[in-house]
């Protein structure tokens, strides 16, 4: 009863989603250069866990249980089942990497029976990619319409995070995935928020979205097919329209027509069908293109050839569609850069805006209520994922912080080095996270000033990686994975000198050219 009455104190208190939240992108196989599939996804909630763990393949015995564990990252903490944003789980039976001594583990929810063998896979705050090659990414859908449920006993146990780990664990396809997250929503239910998970493989793609249901039963779900060949992007706002039923490239709870209509939600298109983001009046948050924006920003950089407005009708607006084909073949170099996008070169450059300051920050410290960029002062993490090609096995490209300041990492996957492994309450010069704090803290401070510096350094970083991988498609599994947790060491020791260069060059103002920043009125007499 007591750790009941703490769970509802914490989530009563807390209940806000954090206003920053992901941003989405997925590279279908048609429409990458190298024949692979990407996902990425920036982890965008501010003091979420950084880190990257493995989670090995394991065998169970028959009749054993899998424990359904809670999470921050949905609405808050939630202490009487000690789950924290940092660690994000405390769980030593699911992977070394969640092994925390002196910290309290994570209470389970429920659970649901285990399967006799799970696979290998890379996690986060949420599911990354496993060892066949499927792929995930998130976005939490926010929206003042979109009921936020907390979890109570008796209740649904799977947040998204939750339910993406399971499918990793037990598939190896996307379709695969998505039928089996459908059925663990349909029986064992949702609590949180609405989201959207991009699930993908070798060969195809699929957009995941899920809504928790006013009855408290079960949940709201509906996954639609990216054509191949597309490219497709999700800032925090549902994406599906139209429902067709008997549509192959269309998955969803034959009873989800019905429940919109029995309670109450259900509304039509012009054409006269059910409209899944219409239904669930999936609006903008706070501002008219939070959301629509970045969609626009992402779209327009991978296919300008399409002319898209970056101003819409309203909210439920078709402007934009699903996906759109790329001009041009994409690589994982062209998802790192939309995932430093500030709007350079347009009207909405946050490094423009009155809250950039002196040194033209496109970083804003204070709560964002009003449009954001996919690029954000608040990203914990950033992941690609990448699967299928001439890859010797899938990998999970990371970067920690914020990935303006911060180079995406390879990894395979596979054990990921301790030095990629830090806690946010203990400082350790030794990890990758508080390097890479560092450098970024400096940057932030004196944007327009260390950004060249920075901006090189990253990409000299980033070639070198590139590099690696496109060489090593004759490498066994194990080869590969160690030549990249080398490579993972190289940059760390590359972005420890680079901290210590912009320490000295610029301690004090020293290496500032004064004579470049904005002068003051020094006519006035007093």
């Amino acid at each position: 009863m007591v750790k009941k009455m703490i769970a509802g104190l914490a989530l009563a208190s807390l209940m806000a989603v954090n206003a920053e939240a992901c941003t989405v992108m997925v590279v279908t196989k048609g429409a990458s250069a190298d024949g692979s599939v990407i996902v990425s996804h920036s982890n965008d909630g501010f003091g979420a866990d950084m880190n990257m763990v493995y989670v090995p393949a394991k065998n169970h015995p028959e009749g054993s249980k899998r424990p359904v564990y809670p999470t921050a990252v949905a609405l808050g903490p939630i202490p009487g089942y000690n789950a924290f944003f940092q660690p994000n789980l405390v769980a030593p039976e699911r992977s070394e990497g969640y092994d925390y001594p002196g910290r309290p583990h994570t209470v389970p929810f429920g659970y649901i029976p285990e399967v006799a063998h799970t696979y290998a896979y890379m996690d986060g705050c949420y599911g990354m990619a496993n060892e066949h090659g499927l792929m995930l990414g998130e976005c939490t859908d926010l929206s003042e319409r979109l009921p936020q449920v907390p979890y109570k006993e008796g209740g649904g146990i799977f947040y998204a995070a939750e339910l993406g780990r399971v499918a990793l664990e037990r598939c190896k396809t996307a379709r695969e995935a998505v039928q089996m997250m459908g059925s663990l929503i349909d029986e064992y239910g949702l609590w949180g928020t609405a989201e959207t998970l991009a699930v993908a493989d070798r060969e195809e793609a699929w957009v995941f979205e899920m809504q928790t249901s006013p009855t408290g039963k079960g949940g709201l779900w509906i996954a639609e097919k990216i054509p191949d060949g597309d490219f497709f992007i999700a800032a925090n706002q549902l994406r599906i329209h139209g429902i067709r039923e008997g549509d192959p490239d269309q998955i969803f709870n034959p009873h989800l027509p019905e429940t919109l209509k029995k309670i109450g939600w259900a509304a039509y298109d012009e054409e006269g069908r059910l409209d899944w983001v219409k239904s669930l009046q999936a609006k903008e948050y706070k501002h008219p293109y939070y959301s629509k924006r970045r969609v626009w920003r992402a779209m327009s950089q991978v296919a300008p050839s399409k002319n898209l407005p970056s101003q819409v009708a309203g909210w439920d607006s078709k402007t934009y569609p699903l996906s759109v084909r790329p001009d041009k073949k994409l690589k994982v170099e062209d998802i790192a850069r939309l995932h430093r996008d500030y709007y350079q070169g347009t009207g909405f450059d946050k490094s423009k805006s009155p809250l950039a300051g002196l040194y033209g920050s496109p970083y804003h410290y204070v709560k964002e209520m009003g449009e954001r960029s996919i690029l954000s002062a608040k990203t914990s993490y950033t992941q690609i994922a990448q699967a299928g090609g001439t890859l010797p096995a899938p990998v999970v490209w990371l970067s920690m912080n914020t990935p303006f300041e911060n180079p995406f990492v390879p990894f395979a996957v596979s054990k990921v080095p301790e030095e990629y492994r830090a806690l946010r309450d203990t400082y350790d010069p030794s990890k990758m996270y508080w390097v890479s704090n560092q450098v970024m803290a400096l940057t932030q401070g004196y944007f327009n000033i260390m950004s060249p510096i920075i901006k090189e350094a990253v990409e000299q970083a980033e070639k070198k990686s590139v590099q690696l991988v496109n060489s090593s498609s004759g490498l066994t599994k194990e080869k590969f994975a160690d030549a990249l947790r080398e490579n993972s060491l190289r940059i760390l020791d590359d972005w420890k000198q680079l901290s210590g260069k912009l320490l000295m060059k610029y301690n004090a103002g020293e290496g500032i050219e004064y004579e470049k920043l904005p002068q003051p009125n020094t006519s006035e007499k007093y």
